[in-house]
């Protein structure tokens, strides 16, 4: 089946780097260290594990995206599979995902700001603030704009985090690396949780699909050089870290790593990584996630006013960005009222992106064609199967959230049903529509 040509105008350069900054994103800043306190030196195991789920679970997000290029992302793959419920309860628990998780992202970044600059819990809430309104200011633009940024981040960002594994391999300690099974394998299972986080990403790439020129070629190809560079700079940033700093890393261990090698100069330049890394990673959720708000307001799924400035000649969706945005600095407030750290949501964040996946990937097993892409989307979705055990109760939170956005829009369908004194027929799960 030929897929619908892009009506955007990414290339294959901006695409990648716009993946490469939602897949890399923070967790290469600061997750290996939190690794490194739930398994130890066996936290390389939930790396290269998770590495290799990320192939299949790439090709397929790659493969739903060229075929199906749409806003919607994963809530549109599973309204074609699965039918109108379970789109509106993916794309509810996705779409407040953003929000909530932006904190958490630009937290990572202002634990580096602090430790460069001395400050405390003050200067790490001013910081998430600051980043979170940035990237805001980015998006409002356009996305052609905040993708020539990215494209410059992600050049540097690859660039610094390359030579920090490069000059931090003399100082390998093999004695860091013992004991291996530092927690037992249910420690492994621990950091697998955890490092969901840093592997999330070619999810929300899907909301961008219709942005590419050419979705179905240019989406395989910017996907394949995302998976190749988050490979080398995943496995060696996290070897680096338990090699060199072993149970020494702190919340800041590339800034150690750098420190090390260079001397205590070398801390803003990781500072400044750490900002770039997380607004991109964040830029590339907010542009995602805004026309994921369009594509469910479209569908009558979410408030009509989240997508009701898209047909006066501007692509930009800014009411759906203005939403995203907001609920991120009222949850960092709110964090910082109640005294909480800011990745005090990780895991419930987690938790959405591995339901995601479930469903996302079970909707390619319906959608996509037999051979190589439906082999990998039944791979795909037993690996995601396994991420959701993995991350418990925190997965509890996002159904939650999906069953009061599917209670919403049923409400709305009764009222309209009553204004008009029609039935309104709802599809049943299993009718594609």
């Amino acid at each position: 089946m030929k897929a619908p040509a892009g009506s955007g105008s990414l290339s294959v350069l901006q695409g990648t780097a716009l993946t490469l900054a939602a897949v890399l994103g923070t967790g290469v800043i600061s997750l290996p260290a939190l690794a490194i306190d739930a398994a130890g030196p066996a936290s390389l195991v939930a790396w290269a594990a998770l590495l290799l789920v990320s192939v299949p679970l790439a090709a397929t997000f790659a493969a739903l995206g060229a075929r199906h290029p749409d806003g919607g992302g994963v809530s549109t793959y599973a309204r074609l599979a699965f039918g109108e419920r379970v789109a509106t309860m993916v794309g509810w628990g996705f779409f407040l995902a953003i929000p909530i998780g932006a904190p958490v992202a630009a937290g990572f970044a202002a634990s580096y700001v602090a430790d460069a600059a001395g400050g405390g819990r003050n200067t790490e809430v001013a910081v998430t603030a600051a980043v979170i309104a940035v990237v805001a200011v980015l998006n409002w633009v356009g996305i052609q704009v905040s993708a020539r940024v990215q494209l410059g981040i992600a050049a540097v960002i690859a660039t610094l985090l390359l030579v920090a594994i490069v000059v931090s391999l003399p100082r390998v300690d093999v004695d860091n690396l013992t004991p291996f099974l530092t927690h037992g394998w249910s420690g492994v299972g621990a950091a697998a949780a955890l490092l969901v986080w840093a592997f999330a990403g070619w999810e929300i790439v899907s909301s961008l699909s219709a942005e590419y020129r050419d979705p179905r070629r240019d989406i395989g190809r910017a996907t394949a050089t995302t998976l190749a560079v988050v490979t080398v700079l995943y496995l060696g940033i996290a070897f680096v870290t338990v090699a060199v700093l072993g149970g020494a890393a702190g919340r800041a261990p590339l800034a150690d790593l750098l420190a090390g090698a260079f001397g205590d100069w070398a801390r803003p330049l990781t500072t400044v990584v750490a900002v770039l890394l997380t607004v991109g990673a964040i830029n590339a959720y907010f542009a995602g996630a805004s026309r994921l708000g369009v594509s469910l307001a479209i569908a009558g799924a979410a408030p009509r006013w989240l997508g009701s400035d898209v047909g006066d000649g501007r692509r930009t969706p800014r009411h759906a960005l203005a939403f995203v945005a907001g609920l991120g600095l009222m949850v960092t407030v709110g964090e910082a009222a109640l005294g909480q750290p800011t990745d005090a949501t990780l895991l419930v964040t987690t938790g959405t992106f591995a339901l995601v996946y479930v469903v996302g990937t079970a909707a390619a097993v319906r959608l996509l064609p037999g051979g190589w892409p439906r082999a990998a989307a039944i791979v795909s979705f037993v690996a995601s199967v396994g991420l959701v055990v993995l991350t418990g109760p925190a997965v509890l939170l996002p159904l939650a959230t999906g069953l009061a956005g599917l209670c919403w829009t049923l409400r709305r369908s009764s009222r309209a049903s009553v204004t008009v004194g029609l039935p309104v027929p709802v599809p049943s799960a299993g009718d594609p529509t």
